[in-house]
């Protein structure tokens, strides 16, 4: 059981940027703000780890702390990786470097840093930050489950405040498990595929890929003379929320689609941990309240509950998405250092 006046680091990789921030011991982010750097990881290892040095010396510097207080280090990347921090054969979107095939980004920044680095993928440390700030000191007698929407459909299963790798760290991969669709589909629509090869997953429906890949080019179908009929396939994914915002019919056709088919995960998670609260993130929280609010309804609408489920059972957005894979990876790194 660790004691004293120590911290843990957590830093959030991404396609784009880092973003760090400290945990002290009592429990308290000494960072209340994006503290970012460009993370390279599309020029490979050697430029990526370089940056994650970075970005641990760069809260250190916001923070006063020194190097000696930090027992360890959280570290979160966009999947799919394994339990211990190697990188999938072929890597994600954002590791098509070759370089990163097979690459062990975890024991790499342990080794330039010296100090024990503990690994999450980027929707499991999320889901943890959400479920911590949700149950707060009564955190390890709860569990929960997160869907988090953007490009992909990512997730993250808490079981008594810990969150579930498995075996091969695939654990908590919402997106790629196949969802019942009848009733999600529209009769004569077909079905959805999903760039991991399978059909009918909810990644398929409930992501940006899901609607460029799928759900935009079947409703542009049924609304030949939309505004977005004559834009760019990819272009126009991404203005679809902006029209739903608006109240567009077709629009609002396509997140309800998305919001039913994360229904459906979340119906198969009741069967499974049962948990006591879902969590909603992604682009969806950014959107206008009035919007947000009507897509976490339907959600609930289409989550099936036992009775007794439905009396105690939460369905709650992430809070402070932007922070909240850092946040996840410091509350990891000091959940170890308080169980050694």
């Amino acid at each position: 059981m660790a004691s004293g006046d120590w911290v843990t680091v957590g830093i959030d990789n991404g396609g784009t940027a880092n973003n760090g921030t400290v945990l002290d011991s009592e429990g308290r982010f000494l960072i209340d703000t994006m503290a970012e750097l460009p993370s390279l990881v599309r020029e490979g290892p050697d430029k990526a780890i370089s940056q994650l040095v970075d970005s641990f010396d760069k809260v250190l510097g916001i923070t006063g702390v020194s190097r000696e207080k930090v027992r360890a280090v959280g570290l979160d990347t966009p999947g799919p990786a394994s339990a211990d921090g190697v990188l999938a054969t072929g890597g994600a979107t954002n590791f098509g470097h070759p370089d990163w095939s097979r690459f062990n980004i975890r024991a790499a920044l342990e080794e330039r840093l010296g100090i024990p680095v503990l690994y999450n993928n980027d929707g499991n440390a999320a889901a943890l930050y959400a479920h911590y700030v949700r149950h707060g000191s009564d955190a390890e007698n709860r569990s929960s489950v997160s869907a988090i929407v953007g490009t992909g459909f990512g997730g993250g299963v808490v079981y008594d405040g810990r969150i579930i790798k498995g075996a091969a760290g695939m654990a908590g991969e919402l997106g790629h498990m196949p969802i019942p669709v009848y009733g999600v589909l529209e009769p004569g629509q077909p079905m959805p595929s999903c760039a991991c090869g399978q059909v009918g997953d909810a990644e398929s429906i409930a992501s940006l890929t899901g609607i460029t890949r799928n759900l935009l080019p079947y409703w542009l179908s049924r609304y030949p003379d939309h505004e977005l009929a004559g834009v760019d396939i990819a272009k126009a994914a991404k203005q679809v929320r902006g029209y739903a915002e608006r109240g567009d019919e077709m629009a609002l056709a396509i997140f309800k689609q998305q919001a039913m088919a994360m229904g459906q995960v979340f119906s198969i998670a009741a069967k499974f941990t049962d948990p006591d609260t879902y969590f909603v993130g992604g682009g969806v929280i950014e959107a206008a309240p009035h919007f947000r609010d009507w897509f976490v309804a339907t959600v609930k609408e289409h989550t099936k509950f036992y009775v007794e489920q439905s009396e105690i059972a939460e369905i709650t957005l992430v809070p402070d998405l932007d922070m909240a894979g850092a946040r996840g990876s410091a509350i990891a790194a000091a959940t170890w250092v308080r169980n050694r």
